[in-house]
């Protein structure tokens, strides 16, 4: 009898699953370990992100975050947070305080003041086991109405934001902390706030490669680990007859990999946002983005979505829509991921690094960025 292969013989639906799950990051409330957090790890779940819901002090999230890992045994499991510096800070309590990236881009040497904040970032995420920040923004803040960006980004010049965010990202990164370039294609130029409703970027692809993509060019350039999609539309990077945000889009996925030359992770911002909620269920936000070539879906907030997501990547999977080869290619640079920036939460990983958290060291780094403003 011929030798069945594994793809023929395995794909049973709760293989599948676990599969699936490995290209879903979500997020739960509390700041303990709870059943929701427990049942999702042993889905298989990528990894978790956290929020100032999940945060009481650095002696807690080291904590959390070292039991989060240990719930996942024998894998890695990946835990993220949005940790910009400014308005955009999960973890506050203890932690250094980070200056805006406007602030870094105000500085005389901006380069160096972003390099130094991705290094005291770095080191206090490691502190506690955090392996990813979604950050830094690379952003060009051109539009003074914009809800969302403003002083997250480095600055109006892509230039200059090109410089200093590709200084945060190598600084961070020898830290061992994984960056994130993000919101790609861009979305300093826009008038709607993602977590509302679903903007649109109009702008030629001449103006975005002069204004909006040299930041991303310049951050894949300096090794960037991960790359956010955002949910906006770009009309100049979209297939004929396409009407759909970045994180679903063929056309902009597509000018990330082969334009850019990014082989990292791309993950979606957030799929219970306002911009996809409005318009897509989860099932199609997770299947087309899927499709146009997304890595890692995170989603944020409510286990029902989560599940759903899960499900449907399961089932574009079994249904013949999506090759297994595509997920697994996810799945493999995942893995990549986390074998670069995963660290266990061992006792002798833990033990005494919470000093460098809030310490005299890193709010001196702090101080002179502040003092170098221009």
């Amino acid at each position: 009898m011929e030798e069945r292969t594994w793809s023929e013989a395995s794909h049973t639906s709760e293989v599948l699953r676990r599969w699936a799950a490995k290209l879903v990051v979500f997020g739960f409330h509390g700041k303990q370990v709870d059943k929701h957090a427990r049942k999702k790890i042993e889905q298989g779940c990528a990894g978790v992100v956290l929020f100032s819901r999940n945060v009481k002090d650095k002696e807690q999230v080291q904590e959390l975050c070292a039991q989060l890992k240990q719930c996942a045994r024998n894998r890695p499991l990946l835990i993220a947070v949005d940790q910009e510096g400014g308005r955009i800070a999960r973890l506050n309590q203890g932690f250094t305080q980070v200056p805006t990236a406007r602030v870094l881009g105000s500085t005389e040497r901006a380069e160096a003041a972003a390099a130094a904040a991705g290094q005291v970032l770095g080191d206090e995420l490691r502190a506690v086991h955090i392996d990813l920040d979604f950050a830094p923004v690379v952003d060009v803040d051109t539009n003074p109405n914009n809800p969302v960006i403003g002083d997250r980004s480095f600055g109006r010049e892509a230039s200059k934001v090109a410089k200093a965010g590709a200084s945060f990202i190598k600084a961070m990164q020898a830290r061992g902390v994984a960056a994130c370039a993000k919101h790609f294609p861009g979305h300093g130029d826009t008038d709607v706030d993602s977590h509302l409703d679903l903007p649109r970027i109009p702008h030629t692809l001449e103006r975005l490669e002069e204004v909006e993509l040299p930041p991303f060019q310049a951050a894949v350039d300096a090794g960037v680990s991960t790359v956010m999609v955002a949910h906006v539309t770009v009309p100049a990077m979209q297939n004929q007859g396409e009407n759909l945000p970045a994180s679903m889009s063929p056309g902009a996925i597509k000018h990330l990999r082969e334009t850019l030359g990014f082989k990292g992770v791309i993950v979606t911002d957030d799929l219970e946002m306002g911009a996809i909620a409005k318009h897509f269920t989860m099932q199609e936000a997770v299947v087309k983005g899927l499709e146009a070539g997304v890595d890692l879906f995170l989603v944020c907030h409510t286990e029902k979505l989560q599940d759903i997501a899960i499900e449907a990547i399961a089932n574009a999977v079994e249904s013949g829509r999506v090759p297994l080869q595509r997920v697994q290619d996810s799945a493999a640079r995942i893995e990549n991921l986390m074998h670069l920036y995963v660290k266990p939460a061992t006792q002798s990983e833990s033990q005494g690094k919470l000093r460098i958290i809030g310490s005299k060291e890193h709010r001196e780094r702090i101080m002179q960025i502040l003092a170098d403003t221009i």
